[in-house]
């Protein structure tokens, strides 16, 4: 059960929270809200990549909009004077179709969270692999670097899985690694997970990480 679910989903509500928090009855307004949310989290992590981004939130109300972002360089996003913070308003705005200055009952407000301990998010660390092996980095040894980082950093066990043509072979396979313990079907325990492509010259190269907190 364990390897077949999304960890993460498994446990939604128990040791994880939605990222998307908002309830609406009407059809419509739910598929255009939903597809509002997935523009507004996949421009940010986008737009804002090189403060490596590892999650946006969104809370709604009905004149409010709550976003939060989980970031390793918070003042990268932020910017001299709070730039960066126009911009994510402007963009944010933009796919919600609202102009804050002709419609003053809404509010957007905008929260930039620091993430303390980079190593010990998913997400973070498999997009740190996929960069490196993009670059044509020997993969063992940056799959190990990170598992070692990942155990410093205080963790109980981490798995890293790659899968596809690695280091360029004619035929696609699948490599494991295991440092310490990941209880992947003990569903109280805290396991963060994440999923991220590599393009490589032969092809994608797809990374999963699991966090055993």
């Amino acid at each position: 059960m364990g390897q077949k679910v999304n960890p993460i989903g498994l446990r939604l509500g128990i040791t994880h929270n939605w990222k998307s928090r908002w309830f609406f009855s009407d059809d419509d307004a739910y598929k255009k809200n939903l597809i509002s949310d997935i523009k507004i989290r996949d421009g940010i992590m986008k737009k804002f990549s090189f403060a490596s981004v590892t999650s946006v939130e969104i809370e709604r109300a009905i004149n409010k909009v709550v976003l939060i972002i989980y970031a390793v360089k918070p003042g990268m996003i932020i910017g001299r004077g709070g730039k960066g913070l126009e911009e994510v308003k402007k963009f944010v705005e933009k796919e919600l179709n609202i102009d804050s200055k002709k419609d003053k009952k809404f509010k957007l407000d905008i929260k930039i969270e620091p993430v303390k301990k980079p190593y010990l998010n998913a997400f973070y660390v498999a997009k740190t692999i996929s960069d490196k092996i993009t670059r044509n980095f020997p993969h063992r040894r940056v799959v190990h670097k990170a598992m070692d980082r990942v155990m410093e950093y205080g963790a109980k066990g981490v798995k890293i899985q790659l899968s596809g043509r690695i280091a360029g072979t004619e035929i696609g396979r699948t490599e494991k690694y295991f440092l310490g313990t990941i209880p992947a079907s003990t569903i109280r325990e805290h396991i963060d997970y994440a999923s991220v492509p590599a393009l490589t010259k032969s092809g994608y190269v797809g990374i999963k990480v699991w966090i055993a907190l």
